[in-house]
């Protein structure tokens, strides 16, 4: 299995770049992203005469949460990134951990959405979804009215889906995808993540119980290799999650690479968030 072509971001050559200058640069707060739940802090960073645009989540800036330890989502945010390049696929922008101008966060590089690019999500009022989307379900839209919520049946969602239930995701909405340039699809918040139970909520459900593509059952293979004990992912996960929260996490990759079939609502949860954008 070949990896997706990785396209890197302006005015850069390759990811390890943005790493450095995300890690090392000097961050200046520009704006506060206003709708989101926690702080987040519209920045730019800049090191050794680059500069591009980030987003720094600041520890202090979380609001607790009562089913995830309070100050942990910034780490989950960075786990989620290292598996995420783990699996080749690309699909969470960089990600680090430093200082800021507010104590301690999440820093990650900031992604302009392509305005141009086919939706990928939809709802159908009347008849049936066509081809090339897949149903997720019934939604109110106002005035006694429902419509059939699908999303595009499209491999960048499908591999999202896959790495969603390796980290356990419970939030993944419509406006955590964020299609780039080139074709590429990155997605971002992964503060709630890598939970011991069973907490999937996303709108991708589409594919659920369907068989795994094979590039996705040898991204699982490497995984489970790869989150050995002492191998280098699993020691990087271990400095951001519990020792428990990476033995599920290694179980979940287990399950799914023997079932070879996306998960299906447990029905212990809600399986979509609202609102789901």
């Amino acid at each position: 299995m070949s990896a997706p072509e990785r396209i890197p971001p302006r005015g850069l050559t390759a990811v390890p770049d943005v790493l450095e200058l995300l890690a090392e640069g000097e961050l200046t707060v520009r704006g506060q992203v206003r709708e989101a739940s926690n702080a987040v802090l519209f920045c730019s960073v800049s090191y050794e005469g680059e500069e591009i645009d980030c987003v720094y989540k600041p520890v202090a800036g979380e609001r607790p949460l009562w089913d995830f330890p309070d100050g942990t989502l910034a780490q989950r945010e960075a786990a989620a990134y290292a598996v995420s390049e783990a699996t080749g696929w690309g699909l969470v922008p960089p990600t680090v951990l430093r200082d800021g101008p507010y104590g301690p966060g999440m820093v990650q590089q900031w992604i302009e959405p392509d305005a141009a690019a086919e939706p990928l999500l939809a709802l159908v009022e009347d008849g049936e979804p066509g081809d090339g989307w897949r149903p997720v379900g019934h939604a109110e839209v106002g005035e006694g009215r429902t419509a059939l919520l699908v999303h595009a049946d499209d491999i960048r969602l499908r591999r999202l889906a896959v790495l969603d239930a390796v980290i356990n995701n419970g939030d993944r909405k419509g406006g955590h995808l964020l299609p780039a340039g080139g074709g590429r699809l990155y997605a971002i918040d992964h503060g709630v993540t890598f939970h011991v139970d069973d907490k999937l909520r996303t709108l991708f459900w589409g594919w659920a119980g369907k068989p795994l593509p094979d590039e996705a059952l040898d991204v699982l293979s490497r995984l489970d290799a790869e989150l050995a004990q002492g191998a280098p992912l699993a020691t990087r996960l271990g400095q951001l999650i519990t020792p428990a929260e990476v033995t599920a996490l290694r179980a979940r990759v287990s399950a799914l690479h023997t079932t070879g079939r996306h998960p299906a609502p447990s029905g212990n949860w809600p399986a979509v968030p609202w609102p789901p954008v």
